[in-house]
């Protein structure tokens, strides 16, 4: 998915999507869901390291911006990364193995602009 308009790109975001029931309805330990996120987060940047978005946002260290969104369960995360992949917009759906669970997705850094409009029925992760 290319950069919206010439000239200064927007600011770069990574979206990571949680799935909220596994702390809420299936009691997941918080730090294991977290844990999920980072993987998520990590295998994202790994596998899009040479787009020039990534290199950018990797290079302003010290101000990477991350939005962390719920998605309410497992089939609401799945159609999301069904819609993205169907919008071209790159991201990693994190399974957890051995258990074969969709857990979350995280993006690939874009501008804000770019990708936010196809994130908003989501809210942030509580």
């Amino acid at each position: 998915m290319a950069a919206s308009g010439a000239g200064s790109p927007g600011r770069l975001v990574q979206y990571v999507v949680v799935r909220s029931d596994l702390v809420h309805k299936l009691s997941w330990p918080l730090g294991a869901v977290i844990t999920q996120a980072c993987h998520a987060a990590t295998a994202a940047i790994h596998l899009h390291y040479g787009d020039q978005d990534t290199q950018r946002y990797l290079s302003e260290l010290d101000s990477m911006h991350k939005v962390v969104l719920g998605a309410p369960d497992e089939a609401a995360l799945s159609g999301l990364s069904e819609s993205l992949t169907q919008a071209g917009v790159s991201h990693k759906l994190w399974i957890e193995q051995p258990e074969n669970i969709p857990t979350c997705l995280a993006l690939k850094p874009y501008p804000k602009e770019t990708v936010q409009p196809l994130m908003r029925k989501f809210k942030l992760f509580k």
